[in-house]
């Protein structure tokens, strides 16, 4: 005897079946028609598409002003990819250096162009200016094939034979920093206080870098437990370090530096550092914005006092010590890569030394699929203030001074794919955070 379905069954099927094929009519073309957008008219050129690689451009803002470019979501849809770095200038403002790298028919024809900042510059001002670069930098690429119609220009100028005047500064190129806070915060069983103050100045030019800074830091957190007296703990940093750097051309850099300061979480009562360095950069300076690979070699020497006797039954001593480190730093349209090591070494004792070594590298390996990945491992065997006694309860778990370990291991990785609408160019910003 054969078995049918029962026919009760088949309604909600045809139902079901109706709904999904309603679906994919109304949503599938459209999403089809966005990966491939219509033709352009014939003797006109197919808009610009612009890919934003920079999280310090104002993304949003660029993509609400210039409207007549198409705006992706992935580098490889792109005519022009557009990336950025920034670096301090001289007079302590930023100076944004946009890449402008082109693809596909637009391929090999690259422009750098910057965007420079004043200190303490509103943010619209330095906004607009990033948008009148970027504004240049693409209508570089439009010019080849034809300008959009309805393109208005307007250049404003210096008056006179166009040559720059040298305005004087009575600052001589010194920007200074005065900084201070403080924060206090109460509950029935604990309260802390917390302050710090900081002074700063820098003077940058062509030829020399000079800085100097000083800081204090002071925190205090009282306990109260039941049935027993209150818990206080206090711990206070200072510090005044700086820093003279020669140019000796577009490779090659000298330097001296020097620290004083005072800890109580390292066990550190004063401690005087001088250390004179040299750094060869294997890619020029001025390809900072492109690529960096920096060697450094220092010698430093330090004359140290302790609060508490350390683990070698020293309450003072002088320490000689030298550095080596590598740094590397590649932002390409694949991605970007930022790598370093670093190797410094006791020389009174050749077994006390630190091996350090981080990386982050964000790679776009297909259309829409990124991996990011960022680490970190130390071989630790230089803690020479580390005092003798054994640390109570209360300082490990209040992190109040510096504990014994001979490694530190961190890694992080993450993938991500998106799909869906080629462009990028709405910014809606209702119900933002």
């Amino acid at each position: 005897m054969s078995h049918r379905p029962a026919l009760h069954a088949c309604p909600q099927r045809i139902v079901t079946l109706f709904a999904l094929l309603i679906v994919l009519a109304l949503g599938w073309p459209s999403a089809t028609s966005a990966q491939e957008p219509s033709a352009p008219p014939p003797g006109s050129s197919p808009r610009l598409r612009v890919y934003l690689d920079c999280s310090d451009c104002f993304d949003d803002y660029l993509r609400d002003e210039i409207d007549w470019v198409d705006f992706v979501r992935r580098p490889q849809d792109a005519d022009v990819h557009l990336l950025s770095s920034d670096a301090g200038t001289a007079s302590g403002g930023r100076e944004l250096v946009l890449r402008f790298v082109g693809a596909g028919r637009f391929g090999g024809v690259n422009r750098e162009l910057k965007a420079v900042s004043l200190v303490n510059e509103a943010e619209s001002i330095r906004r607009d200016g990033v948008l009148r670069t970027v504004v240049v930098g693409l209508l570089g690429y439009l010019a080849q094939n034809g300008l959009p119609s309805g393109l208005d220009l307007s250049v404003e100028g210096s008056q006179g034979d166009g040559r720059v005047e040298i305005v004087s500064d009575p600052w001589n190129l010194w920007v200074f920093e005065v900084s201070g806070g403080g924060e206090i915060e109460a509950e029935e069983s604990n309260r802390q206080v917390q302050w710090d103050a900081s002074f700063a100045g820098d003077r940058i030019s062509e030829a020399w870098k000079i800085s100097f800074g000083m800081s204090i830091d002071h925190q205090s957190e009282t306990f109260n437990l039941d049935e027993e007296d209150p818990f206080e703990v206090d711990q206070r940093e200072r510090s005044l370090d700086w820093f003279v750097a020669k140019s000796l051309g577009p490779h090659w850099s000298v330097g001296f530096e020097g620290r004083v300061e005072s800890s109580t979480f390292a066990n550190t009562k004063i401690s005087s550092e001088v250390s004179p360095a040299v750094e060869y950069s294997v890619f020029p300076y001025r390809d900072y914005a492109t690529r960096q690979l920096m060697l450094l070699y220092e010698l430093g020497f330090e004359v140290v006092e302790y609060y508490e006797g350390t683990l070698f039954d020293k309450l003072e001593e002088t320490l000689w010590s030298q550095e080596i480190a590598v740094r590397l730093d590649q932002r390409q349209p694949w991605g970007s890569l930022q790598a370093g090591m670093q190797w410094s070494q006791y020389l009174h004792d050749l077994d006390r030394y630190r091996l350090e070594a981080d990386g982050e590298i964000s790679l776009n390996i297909a259309r829409g699929l990124s991996l990011e990945m960022e680490g970190s491992a130390s071989r630790i065997r230089d803690q020479l203030s580390l005092p003798r006694r054994g640390a109570t309860p209360e300082e490990v778990l209040l992190e109040l001074r510096e504990l014994q370990s001979g490694y530190d291991v961190r890694f992080t990785v993450g993938v991500s794919y998106s799909f869906g609408s080629l462009f990028n160019n709405v910014v809606n910003p209702r119900f933002d955070d």
